[in-house]
């Protein structure tokens, strides 16, 4: 029976999938949430990149759409695992956990642990 393990070179490109997510995640929450004047600016009526950014960020968490979203990818993988599915949930729980979606990113976390005690799909 082989489990689902990826090789090295896919063990490379989730490593930059989640360290990109997760260095996205922190300058998202402390450079532009976070950040008073920006907020400031933003409430004043600045039309950049960051202010719609930082909005749009604000209303997926509020609603926990990470969490969910990290969760719901995280159970699918579960049932049938595969490297893309494996990279997307890892990049919404990296997402989830730096921003305020810490309960259900966590669990999506745990989940897609567990995959990788599942077996490998077969090949067609």
């Amino acid at each position: 029976m082989k489990l689902f393990l990826p090789g090295a070179r896919a063990t490379n490109w989730l490593l930059v999938v989640g360290f990109s997510s997760l260095g996205y995640a922190l300058y998202m929450r402390y450079m532009a949430i976070e950040q008073s004047s920006v907020g400031l600016a933003c409430a004043a009526g600045l039309n950049t990149w960051l202010c719609t950014s930082r909005a749009v960020v604000t209303v997926l968490f509020q609603y926990s759409a990470f969490g969910f979203a990290a969760l719901a990818v995280a159970l699918i993988n579960l049932l049938r695992p595969s490297l893309v599915l494996f990279a997307v949930a890892l990049c919404l729980t990296c997402l989830g956990i730096v921003l305020y979606n810490v309960a259900l990113s966590t669990l999506a976390a745990g989940v897609l642990l567990l995959s990788f005690a599942r077996r490998a799909p077969a090949p067609e």
